[in-house]
């Protein structure tokens, strides 16, 4: 009786969802250089699905732009909630975590430039734009209590509209070739998902089928197939009655067990399959490797709380309720773990250059690893000088 008491408690703590998914990163790496990494790989390049209506790809893909959809739709909902109930229901609030995101990716598109500029590696400027939602909420729910509630919400709606601008980058900037049909169908989904939502039609099921249809046509448009989950989420039905738990807390609830305990530990199983040689070292010396880690380490830091302090002294928006500037350092130390989505940039920006994916990599993994434990760190640090301070 009391081990499964144990285990409840283990699985409704999300810091014990963040513990599992570094757990996975290292399981990964390890996999990744060692006898089965190549048997490991093979299983991620297997090719599953249906060829008749052309959804037959690799595990990994289906991965990233599948189980991650449902990941982006749990992180819209949580955002439409705040929007309409909660922290961010007031413009004040809400304005924050985009102009903080507009600075966390022009100045690290601006200092990758600035080191590789007319180099081989000049089309990876968008590579450091974008924060890992997944690696940078673990990271913040792994302090507890130590951070308001408001200042997580801020990271996770910063992080959203930061992996939106790189996914509107991906479209405009790299994607080879845009399928418009495909596009328009998504947009006439999206259309009947809103007059579902105005005509206050509450069963889920009326949402989440034609959700299906709408990742099922992004993901042919060319577009990344994920931002069909922030959309999705965006029309389902809420309310601010606390006595009634409306469809969009209903849907909620039944997903962050899976999202936490499975589809995030799948996705850090995957993404983190990367074997280690010495370009990578070399690489992190190269103008390429200062561009990734000095955009993601300190442009990310710089651009948010520069475009932070702008738009508060301006008084178009106000610091996270509870929250410090100390904090706001932290938080954006972490929006500094790029991962996912920067790799995925970096393989669009060499498609046929295997050394410079590799180097682009490792260069990744050490700034995603530096922004990790010393946004962790200050977190910590400032929360503790605060709870001195009350005392």
């Amino acid at each position: 009786m009391k081990l499964s008491k144990y285990f409840k408690k283990f699985f409704q703590s999300s810091q014990s969802s963040g513990i599992l998914l570094i757990f996975c990163v290292a399981f990964a790496l390890i996999i990744a250089n060692s006898s089965l990494g190549n048997n490991f790989q093979e299983f991620l390049n297997f090719q599953i699905g249906f060829e008749d209506i052309h959804l037959k790809y690799p595990v990994s893909i289906w991965i990233n732009d599948g189980l991650m959809a449902i990941f982006f739709l749990l992180v819209g909902l949580e955002i439409k909630r705040e929007l309409v109930e909660g922290e961010l229901s007031s413009f004040k609030n809400a304005s924050l975590p985009i102009f903080a995101a507009i600075g966390g990716m022009l100045i690290p598109a601006l200092i990758y430039s600035a080191f590789n500029s007319g180099t081989d590696y000049s089309n990876g400027w968008g590579i450091p734009m974008a924060t890992d939602i997944a690696f940078s909420l673990a990271i913040i729910s792994m302090l507890g209590k130590k951070v308001p509630a408001s200042l997580k919400i801020f990271l996770a709606a910063l992080a959203i509209v930061d992996d939106l601008g790189a996914i509107l980058v991906i479209a405009i900037f790299y994607t080879e070739q845009i399928h418009w049909m495909y596009l328009l169908l998504s947009f006439g989904i999206v259309t009947i998902l809103f007059i579902l939502n105005f005509l206050k039609v509450k069963k889920l099921i009326f949402y989440l089928i034609p959700g299906l249809f709408l990742w099922y046509f992004l993901h042919h448009s060319g577009i990344h197939a994920t931002i069909a989950g922030v959309l999705l989420a965006f029309t389902i039905p809420t309310n601010k009655s606390e006595k009634r738990i409306s469809p969009l807390e209903k849907l909620e609830h039944s997903l962050h067990f899976p999202v936490s305990f499975l589809i995030m530990p799948i996705f850090a199983l995957t993404n983190t399959n990367i074997a280690f040689n010495s370009n990578m070292i070399d690489g992190l010396f190269s103008s390429l490797g200062l561009g990734i880690i000095g955009g993601l380490v300190f442009g990310k830091l710089i651009g948010i709380n520069l475009f932070s302090l702008i738009a508060i002294k301006l008084k178009i928006s106000s610091l996270p309720q509870n929250s410090s500037w100390n904090q706001m350092i932290g938080v954006g130390l972490l929006a500094g773990i790029g991962f996912t989505m920067s790799i995925f940039i970096a393989l669009l920006s060499f498609k046929n250059e295997i050394d410079f994916q590799d180097e682009a990599k490792f260069s990744i993994l050490i700034a995603s690893v530096i922004a990790a434990i010393s946004g962790y760190l200050v977190l910590n640090l400032s929360s503790k000088k605060i709870e001195i301070e009350e005392d």
